[in-house]
């Protein structure tokens, strides 16, 4: 790689004003993902997420759940208003 050559110390004032500036921007995002880390950390969303993945479990089978339990559900009203 070629050293730049600058002609003036405005463009250095220049290029060191945006490397200040990406250097500020990447620390803002790295700030950013410790908090996003942190809070994934948090007891709340450890149990969201858990609960995330067996939703999506049963909500791939709820239609077969609603079939099998229905029935069950439905003797069990009918023999409690009975009396049994």
């Amino acid at each position: 790689m070629e050293p730049k050559k600058y002609s003036s110390y405005a463009d250095i004032d220049r290029d060191l004003e945006i490397l200040k500036l990406e250097k500020e921007i990447h620390y803002q995002k790295l700030l950013l993902s410790v908090q996003k880390t942190k809070e994934s950390f948090e007891p709340q969303n450890i149990i969201n997420s858990y609960l995330g993945s067996f939703k999506s479990t049963i909500s791939n089978n709820y239609v077969q759940i609603l079939q099998t339990a229905l029935p069950y559900i439905i003797g069990w009203i009918i023999n409690r208003k009975r009396g049994r």
